[in-house]
């Protein structure tokens, strides 16, 4: 980022956006934003970090990726348990994803769903997450998947560009 980049933050909890406002009040280039990041529109990024487990990766966050773009939130189930995911955004419908570590985090308001929960628990439960290499926003199934969502599925399969 250095001196010329520009960070946005969300923050939905009150007490914790008034805590985060004071300890980055000395950084000009920081804008804070009392309101959630699951909820849209969100401003073009080259990189979008998520701080809350989510069931799916989140249209919001995706529309926002500039070309290139990375996205790192945590997948997690019911229990906040599941793998840190990092999406790099390609020119093609699958975008380079995998898989970077195992993590166990607080629910994400806005971003989470039962039966999808279930089935992040169940798809790291079956192994393979370390065999994740592409994310597509479809509908379609493929022998390769790991896990699918709605609209949403992670592959075994290489992005092709």
């Amino acid at each position: 980022m250095g001196l010329s980049g520009h960070v946005e933050a969300f923050e939905i909890d009150p007490a914790l956006a008034a805590r985060a406002r004071e300890s980055l009040a000395d950084r000009a280039n920081v804008a804070l934003r009392e309101r959630s990041g699951a909820a849209g529109p969100l401003p073009p990024a080259g990189a979008i970090y998520v701080n809350a487990g989510a069931t799916a990766p989140l249209d919001v966050w995706l529309d926002a990726l500039a070309p290139g773009g990375r996205l790192l939130f945590p997948l997690t189930d019911e229990a906040g348990r599941g793998g840190m995911l990092l999406v790099t955004r390609s020119g093609s419908a699958g975008w380079a994803a995998r898989l970077v570590s195992g993590a166990a985090f607080i629910d994400l308001i806005g971003g989470r769903e039962s039966n999808a929960a279930r089935a992040v628990r169940a798809a790291f439960r079956s192994g393979g997450a370390d065999e994740v290499r592409s994310l597509w926003r479809d509908d379609r199934k493929d022998a390769g998947d790991w896990l699918r969502g709605d609209g949403w599925r992670l592959s075994r399969e290489e992005a092709g560009e």
